[in-house]
């Protein structure tokens, strides 16, 4: 999740646990700052920008770590403030809780957190909740600006600060209920409409738990399945887009992320890529993470000579055009649950008259599985 919500959360959890000791204040700054900690990894030194995409929420973000570094912290805490001298158990709980709320509210996004990193680095990624949701932190920040003009703890603040506590963890519940509601949604959509799929994502687009977009996977191909929760049915919208340059097969297009980088990256997205030929590079994109023509998460990891071989490169991160004009108006439309087509992509919109779907599919004879042969663990 981005910094406010992170430390708004950190703040709320530092007030429950030591506002009655320290001060609503002190505690709500002490638990903002401690919530940071986790995201201190995005300055480690390191020249690779894939390293830092894949290696980002691992280590700091690991319950076990958090575990092992608790004790550290909270006796920093207990000689820092003088009413935690007899009460250490309170400032430990204190720091285990702010670390692990953090970890666990960034399992929720797509992004993905190793939560249990060193014994298992297989990244946690639910998706339910993009990274900036205003309906999940305003109620938090409210409580962390109150609590700036708190010096003591009061029954009223306390009693404000449970229910923020209270209706942000619904709202994530919420979330969490709307993606496996939208994900059955997109099945439906995909079959009546004939398209097949081999995997398939929900998550919600930008700001919001109201529109949502499902990426189906299917060989050298993927559709976008955009659900407004609330419209009907005619509501929904599809494009189907290419995954793989043009003239290269799933086989050959499953031997160039078999290994080295592209691997690397291939199995992080969970297979969720795409690959594109720009100037004679190959570009691969986190399909997760942004939106057609704008992906956030954008290396040029190749170079691709004449005879269609492809070298390695040093992967360089690629800044993109995140938003399109006329995006601000569709997803304005799609939160009110009204049917409108992304500029971006009006190119690529499949009818949903299922005879017609065909004619805005890419063209190719693949029809093998474009998965990797192994996972990492």
């Amino acid at each position: 999740m981005d910094s406010v919500t992170q430390f708004t959360l950190g703040a709320g959890v530092g007030v429950a646990v030591l506002g009655r000791r320290i001060g609503v204040r002190k505690a709500a700054v002490t638990g903002g700052l401690l919530a940071m900690l986790p995201d201190l990894d995005v300055f480690w030194p390191t020249g690779d920008p894939v390293e830092r995409f894949v290696t980002h929420r691992s280590v700091t973000h690991s319950l076990l770590v958090h575990a092992v570094v608790t004790p550290l912290l909270g006796e920093g805490l207990s000689r820092l403030f003088e009413a935690l001298k007899q009460d250490r158990l309170r400032a430990y709980l204190a720091v285990f809780l702010i670390l692990t709320t953090h970890a666990l509210l960034d399992s929720l996004t797509v992004y993905g957190t190793q939560l249990f990193w060193p014994v298992w680095k297989e990244p946690v990624g639910l998706g339910s909740i993009f990274i900036i949701d205003p309906l999940y932190t305003l109620p938090l920040l409210a409580m962390t600006i109150w609590a700036f003009f708190q010096t003591v703890w009061t029954p009223r603040y306390g009693k404000w600060l449970a229910r923020a506590l209270v209706v942000s963890t619904i709202y994530l519940g919420w979330t969490a209920v709307a993606q496996q509601a939208v994900a059955e949604k997109g099945k439906q959509v995909l079959a009546d409409n004939g398209l097949k799929y081999e995997d398939l994502l929900a998550s919600p687009t930008p700001f919001n738990s109201l529109f949502w977009r499902v990426i189906a996977l299917d060989g050298p191909r993927y559709y976008d399945v955009f659900i407004p929760l609330l419209g009907g049915r005619e509501a929904t919208t599809i494009y189907a887009h290419r995954r793989l340059p043009e003239g290269i097969t799933c086989s050959s297009g499953s031997s160039l992320v078999a290994a080295g980088t592209a691997r690397t990256l291939a199995d992080f997205s969970d297979d969720f890529y795409e690959l594109k030929i720009r100037e004679g590079e190959l570009l691969y994109s986190d399909l997760r993470m942004g939106l057609p023509g704008g992906y956030v998460f954008t290396f040029a990891i190749g170079q691709v000579a004449a005879d269609g071989s492809v070298q390695e490169i040093a992967p360089r991160h690629l800044d993109t055009e995140r938003v399109v004009d006329g995006d601000f108006e569709w997803l304005q439309a799609g939160l009110l649950g009204q049917r409108s087509f992304r500029p971006g992509q009006m190119a690529q919109a499949v009818n949903t008259a299922g005879r017609q779907v065909a004619a805005a599919i890419p063209k190719t004879k693949a029809k093998a599985k474009c998965r990797t042969a192994s996972r990492s663990g």
